[in-house]
């Protein structure tokens, strides 16, 4: 992949909004520091390349809420304890600086910050309308929430950005085997046949729910896009439905969320244009210069298909 960066006003004003939008997610996290020392993962890992993509993350994470959504007790945990109806933006903020710290931050940044979250969940509880009760900290819950993010990422970078190996996902998700262990999701997937399985278990659990739409309502009114995308953030929305598992959209009300003809290939074209693009001051090209790599070293070294063969789009049709 030829790396690019842009005319000098351009790259400086990218690089700015890059700052802000870290800063704005809660404590600034220095993604350079301290040299040398490793992330839960390495530079070599699926998922360094992943969550350096920002389609990848805006998509997939919006698909792993709609999914979460469907769980009750992991719905009303959200919706009743959280700031997401009254702030959105910073709680998505929040939530993506969450992930890069988890992806690239040093080991010793992401265990302290994981430590934290898990002190949080610890004092969420509550009973759904049902009289169903639920805790954050619950391992159940807590496997769900990293089974849908793991899917999300991976499906919206595979379809979007570029296909993906059943090897190279299987891969993936055992990546995220040792970050999801210290937030407490010690049955997460660690393949994608335990993904499958996982969600065949849980499927007869969800269920639809007016807070599905308004969640997406409240998506449709708030500026979560880079000032470059914003004209396109119904489409981004219509993309996060698109990739969910086939069952899903008819489950939740959402048939209607498709992409048209045109749209699918403008989205691929923005997320594979945005994956050659070197940000110096992203979370990802500062983490390859702590383990003394060049900025630019993830787009040097993209994600190649394995001998294993290729799919080619969303995993909607397996479970």
């Amino acid at each position: 992949m030829t790396a690019i960066r842009l005319p000098r006003p351009l790259q400086a004003n990218l690089e700015r909004g890059a700052r802000e939008l870290l800063e704005a997610g809660g404590p600034r996290v220095d993604f350079e520091q301290p040299p040398g020392e490793p992330a839960l993962v390495g530079p070599d890992s699926v998922s360094w390349q992943v969550f350096r993509n920002p389609v990848a993350l805006i998509v997939g994470g919006i698909t792993a809420v709609l999914l979460e959504l469907a769980e009750p007790r992991v719905r009303h945990g959200v919706w009743d304890h959280t700031t997401f109806r009254t702030d959105p933006l910073r709680r998505m903020r929040r939530t993506g600086l969450a992930a890069m710290v988890t992806v690239y931050g040093a080991r010793s940044t992401a265990e302290a910050m994981i430590a934290g979250v898990g002190r949080m969940h610890a004092r969420v509880t509550g009973e759904t309308p049902a009289g169903a009760a639920y805790a954050a900290s619950d391992p159940e819950l807590l496997d769900w929430v990293q089974a849908t993010a793991a899917f999300g990422f991976m499906e919206a970078y595979s379809a979007f950005v570029r296909p993906v190996s059943r090897a190279d996902k299987d891969r993936y998700y055992a990546e995220g085997r040792a970050a999801a262990a210290l937030y407490g999701a010690t049955g997460a997937p660690g393949s994608l046949a335990e993904l499958e399985a996982q969600f065949a278990v849980m499927r007869s659990k969800l269920e639809r729910s007016p807070i599905v739409h308004e969640f997406l309502d409240i998506l449709g009114r708030t500026d979560f896009l880079p000032p470059g995308l914003k004209p396109f953030r119904s489409m981004f929305l219509r993309a996060a439905v698109e990739i969910l598992p086939e069952w899903a959209p008819p489950m939740l009300g959402l048939e209607a969320w498709r992409l048209t003809a045109w749209e699918r290939p403008l989205i691929r074209l923005i997320a594979r244009f945005m994956d050659a693009m070197v940000v110096e001051a992203t979370p990802a090209s500062a983490a390859c210069r702590r383990l003394g790599l060049p900025s630019d070293y993830l787009q040097r070294h993209p994600l190649t298909p394995s001998s294993s063969g290729l799919s080619r789009g969303p995993m909607n049709t397996a479970f």
